[in-house]
């Protein structure tokens, strides 16, 4: 059963250049191979993204630019993350309840996916996702 031990933060590897940095992420970068990449943006302030769970899919998120927060909770613990870095993933593997809100201006949330959208692969009520950890 996947818990909040679990979960972890990736450092991206970067080339470092005084016209400007570059940040690279390959499928070895990554604890899976990725099949689907996303991303988020003009998220108002006060609006709330995620709200559900994966059955089976591994997703990483970074803050391209700006910042937002990522709650996560595995049944029975809470835990908060401020992504405002574009060089540090969140790992969130399947079996994880995630809550995405406080987004600066201008914030971008980039996603790596292990496996291509499947709604049927989504736990959206909380209730149920509750229920499927015991």
């Amino acid at each position: 059963m996947t818990t909040i031990q679990d979960i972890n933060l990736l450092k991206i590897p970067v080339v470092e250049n005084l016209s400007g940095n570059l940040a690279f992420i390959q499928n070895d970068i990554l604890p899976f191979e990725f099949k689907r990449v996303y991303y988020l943006f003009d998220v108002p302030s006060n609006a709330f993204r995620g709200g559900h769970s994966h059955i089976e899919q591994h997703e990483v998120l970074i803050a391209l630019s700006g910042s937002f927060e990522v709650t996560v909770n595995d049944g029975s613990t809470k835990k908060s993350y401020l992504l405002n870095k574009p060089n540090v993933g969140l790992h969130l593997p399947k079996g994880i309840w995630r809550e995405l809100e406080n987004f600066s201006s201008g914030a971008v949330c980039l996603v790596f996916a292990s496996d291509i959208f499947e709604e049927s692969d989504y736990i959206r009520n909380y209730d149920v996702y509750l229920s499927s950890k015991k």
